[in-house]
């Protein structure tokens, strides 16, 4: 089976088009791209050199992936962007490639980019991440997989979201977000366990109780919170996996981590 070509679209002749692609009108697929089986740029999409999109992809009008990052370290050096299979991107999102040779900037499978969103460069996208209308992601962010953004957030660069996450919309996050939390508010806090994401995700209601009781232990108000993080620490390996992942998070932090709200 071979792809569907529009005659007004614009291929490099070292583009790699898999079988089954679509590419509508006005599209334009530059250098070294490789286009996976199944993918359909719809109209309007441009995806530059040192792209790979995977399989089964939909990526919408007035897409630009690939493009050069917004960052004045950037000095020309060959970098990359790997998108996932089954990954939806709609209308006027941009995705650049990242800083620093050889690096790349990654979306994970089984994401939905909704539309006006923009990923800097080096950022990191896990699978399942659902992405609301305007959200921008700022360099170096990370963010783990099943999160869900509302729509127009901002992140600051350098900022790591765990897994399982949700992030209200309108808001600024500025310090990290640990696994399986709600945040929300001005300034940002940590409002609760983000039970529905987690009940969707196969968590047992006894995992989802134990998670739930850490956290309020961890920031329990007859403590420093360094203090008891430095217990958590301490005693790790008495915890069940998922609340070890939670401990190895504030371990790896250096922008800091957003507390627990009122």
């Amino acid at each position: 089976m071979s792809a569907s070509i529009h005659p007004l679209a614009v291929i490099s002749p070292q583009a790699e088009i898999s079988d089954g692609v679509k590419i509508g009108p006005y599209c334009f697929v530059d250098g070294d791209a490789k286009i996976g089986e199944g993918t359909e740029l719809v109209a309007f999409v441009s995806v530059h050199g040192h792209v790979t999109v995977g399989k089964n992809c939909k990526i919408c009008e007035h897409t630009a992936i690939g493009g050069d990052p917004q960052d004045h370290s950037y000095h020309g050096e060959v970098s990359y962007v790997r998108i996932g299979d089954n990954t939806l991107i709609r209308e006027n999102v941009t995705i650049n490639r990242a800083t620093g040779e050889g690096n790349t900037t990654v979306v994970g499978n089984d994401c939905f980019i909704m539309e006006g969103v923009h990923f800097a460069h080096n950022v990191q996208v896990g699978d399942y991440v659902t992405v609301a209308n305007k959200v921008g992601l700022s360099g170096f962010v990370e963010v783990g997989s099943h999160t869900v953004f509302g729509g127009m957030a901002g992140v600051h660069q350098f900022v790591r979201i765990g897994e399982y996450c949700m992030i209200g919309g309108l808001y600024r996050v500025s310090k990290d977000i640990p696994h399986y939390t709600l945040a929300s508010g001005e300034p940002l806090r940590l409002t609760g366990l983000n039970k529905v994401g987690l009940q969707r995700g196969g968590f047992t209601a006894e995992t989802v109780k134990e998670v739930y009781r850490f956290y309020r232990w961890l920031y329990r108000k007859d403590a420093r919170f360094s203090d008891s993080l430095s217990e958590a620490i301490t005693r790790k390996d008495e915890y069940i996996p998922e609340i070890r992942k939670v401990i190895e998070f504030y371990e790896g932090t250096k922008r800091g981590v957003t507390f627990w709200g009122k």
